[in-house]
């Protein structure tokens, strides 16, 4: 069964990464013998052996596959390394033209110039939810306060964001919802102020009472927050995310007190200068 398993899901890889389903099928098929003819192959791979000769000739010109021109023709795999490198190295070619395409894109005749002082999207997915967490951490000029809801969130590639805004003098405090993950997190970022979150929501477990699990909240300069849960009562467990920008934002101006009040005092004195004064934190 995991044989199986895992014959699949290397086909399913393998088409992801730009190969045809036939071509994916060979290679795999042919990974797994030493040589093999076309007869072969098509035995072990379910391809028709018709078509086995138009899949090989696009492996072999993808450097996947060499050819013996004996009679019968034999065909043999790369090893796994080589072909991994190989395919490595063209999607990497492929991100890179796309990068440039997409870079020299000119703007729409029509285009305006964004609004952000009530700027409010949504974001699903934990990679593009880890993407803009680690954007909004670089953009940071004076300070960051991160409020980790699960043991999950907190990554290799994160602390080394948090790392790398503390070492350009941003002033960075994270908040744990349990004393293990504060020290995990003082143990890696030993420079940044580590603490026990003070929301009590959070601190159970980081689920609320309706299942819903925070996984994150993220506040930057005091005008750029996201806030990240996920249904824990969902076998998924997909996380989706609120994200906005502008000091004069009210769901900012919100998750600002909010982490203010309940976590750091400092943050709260500076929060009440900046709006408390003026009473009106919304700009309406």
């Amino acid at each position: 069964m995991d044989d199986i398993s895992n014959e699949s899901k290397a086909v399913g890889l393998l088409q992801e990464l730009g190969l045809k389903e036939y071509e994916a099928r060979s290679f795999v098929a042919l990974s797994r013998r030493p040589r093999g003819t076309a007869k072969e192959i098509s035995e072990g791979s379910e391809v028709p052996r018709t078509r086995v000769y138009d899949a090989v000739r696009v492996l072999e010109s993808k450097g996947l596959v060499e050819v013996q021109h004996s009679n019968p023709q034999q065909f043999r795999a790369v090893s796994v390394e080589e072909a991994v490198e190989t395919l490595r190295a063209e999607y990497e070619d492929r991100i890179d033209s796309l990068c440039d395409a997409l870079s020299g894109l000119e703007p729409a005749a029509d285009g305006e110039a964004a609004e952000t002082t009530h700027e409010v999207w949504t974001l699903s997915g934990a990679a593009s939810i880890v993407a803009r967490t680690g954007q909004l951490i670089e953009e940071a000029d004076e300070e960051v306060v991160l409020v980790l809801g699960r043991e999950s969130a907190f990554t290799e590639e994160l602390a080394e964001r948090l790392a790398a805004a503390h070492d350009r003098g941003v002033s960075v405090a994270v908040g744990t919802v349990s004393e293990s993950l504060r020290e995990r997190v003082s143990e890696q970022l030993p420079a940044v102020e580590v603490f026990v979150s003070g929301l009590d929501w959070l601190r159970r477990s980081g689920v609320t009472d309706d299942g819903t699990g925070i996984s994150r909240l993220l506040l930057v300069d005091r005008e750029a927050m996201l806030v990240s849960s996920f249904d824990a009562t969902s076998d998924s467990r997909e996380e989706r995310a609120v994200f906005g920008r502008g000091f004069n934002n009210g769901l900012v101006a919100v998750v600002r007190r909010l982490m203010g009040t309940g976590l750091l005092g400092g943050l709260a004195d500076g929060d009440r200068g900046s709006d408390g004064a003026n009473g009106d934190d919304t700009g309406e």
